[in-house]
């Protein structure tokens, strides 16, 4: 009988911590704070039963339903697991236009990048001065003896002008601002002062639109930040527009190699402004407000599903086309913002036009039971026909911190 009673309390003991370690993976792949429409409560989509109840069941039923209040909700599993605290936003639901429309971006940096280092071949031999004083690629050059810099054409100009005496450059890295003292040396291969990088002061490209509030113009596009193509870094933004573009043709995305669309730049004036380029997207406020959709509901992350979907996205000209695909895979507490879902496309015609998701496709709105619930934003490079994709929500936040001054139409 004790080896029986031991042996049921061993059992007991495994299951135990058998369900606090599925706790606490459930607890990690949720978030801590949830968005909830003004009347709606909070359901969790989950596969392992998680209801939530009231940490404060002393509060009238308004204080969980009003726009603009907040509170703390236990979340539990089957058999009263706990699993974690979170905290509750009550907000508007928003409405906005799935767009789906190819747009070129034109940006202008703030400062420069540093995008290379190249030895000059002095009298002396090859020398770096930009590397001695402590320049790396990937560095943002934001002035020069006290003067902003905008352009590469600046620091041409004035490394010239220095005849060699040191400049005291201004340099932000990452989160990080410092001074570095650089002196630039004389090339024997064309007699002109150098330092020994190549920066950039300036991107462009072909991407698609997500959506945009017809109640104030904004807009949302990308899922994600315009980079470097040589840094990889998020390039700081100065100042630029959106304009409309067509799209020309379709490489395919095959796997280990992805396709992209190529697109051109009409010529018939600016789009709208661009404002903000984050991790999350690139967002500004529109000239005109076109009806490329009817207006849908903005789901929060929480009513996102695994199962079918939709996506629209533009394969030639500038007119949308919607098309299925499904989701995989939800993480909701992903620390990419970019990366909230896994998606597949299944639309027979998307596969065979275009192989799967291919570039200029980021940005690319996806609708879900009647709401928008995010957009596309990377492909997978050994399997075109899946990629991560972006809560509308996690874009939207970052839309709320345009200033009130911006340009409305």
């Amino acid at each position: 009988m004790r080896r029986l009673c031991r042996a049921a309390a061993g059992l007991v003991s495994v299951c135990t911590l058998c369900a606090l370690a599925l706790a606490l993976y459930v607890s990690n792949s949720l978030p801590d704070k949830f968005y909830v429409a003004q009347g709606e409560s909070l359901t969790i989509h989950s596969p392992f039963d998680i209801h939530s109840e009231a940490e404060n069941t002393f509060l009238p039923a308004e204080a969980y339903t009003a726009a603009g209040n907040t509170y703390s909700m236990n979340l539990r599993m089957i058999g009263g697991i706990s699993v974690k605290q979170v905290q509750v936003q009550v907000v508007d639901r928003k409405s906005v236009i799935p767009c789906g429309v190819p747009f070129g971006i034109k940006m202008f940096t703030d400062g420069v990048i540093v995008v290379g280092m190249s030895d000059v071949d002095t009298s002396g031999g090859l020398l770096n001065p930009a590397k001695q004083c402590g320049i790396q690629i990937g560095d943002i050059v934001t002035s020069i003896n006290g003067q902003e810099i905008s352009s590469n054409e600046q620091i041409g100009a004035l490394v010239q002008a220095s005849r060699g005496r040191e400049l005291e450059v201004s340099i932000q890295r990452r989160d990080e601002s410092f001074t570095a003292r650089l002196a630039p040396v004389l090339s024997v291969i064309d007699g002109q002062f150098k330092a020994g990088i190549w920066v950039r002061d300036s991107s462009a490209g072909i991407g698609t639109m997500t959506y945009y509030d017809p109640s104030t113009g904004r807009y949302g596009g990308l899922g994600h930040a315009v980079c470097d193509v040589d840094t990889q870094m998020v390039m700081p933004l100065c100042s630029g527009e959106i304009v409309r573009a067509s799209i020309s043709g379709i490489n395919p995305g095959h796997s280990g190699e992805p396709g992209e669309l190529r697109g051109l730049f009409l010529e018939s004036g600016a789009m709208g402004t661009l404002e903000i380029n984050d991790e999350t997207g690139v967002f500004g406020t529109l000239y005109n407000r076109v009806a490329y959709h009817d207006p849908v509901e903005m789901a929060h992350a929480y009513e996102v599903e695994r199962g079918d979907a939709t996506i629209l996205c533009t394969l030639t000209g500038e007119n949308p086309e919607e098309f299925s695909i499904t989701i995989d895979k939800i993480n909701a507490a992903s620390e990419n913002d970019t990366k909230n879902m896994v998606i597949s496309i299944t639309d027979p015609r998307l596969l065979s036009m275009a192989g799967g998701i291919v570039q200029g496709m980021s940005g690319s709105p996806i609708l879900q039971n009647g709401k928008l619930v995010g957009a596309i934003t990377h492909v997978f490079v050994n399997d075109p026909t899946r990629g991560y994709a972006i809560f509308a929500e996690n874009m939207d936040e970052t839309l709320k911190v345009l200033p009130p001054s911006a340009k409305s139409a």
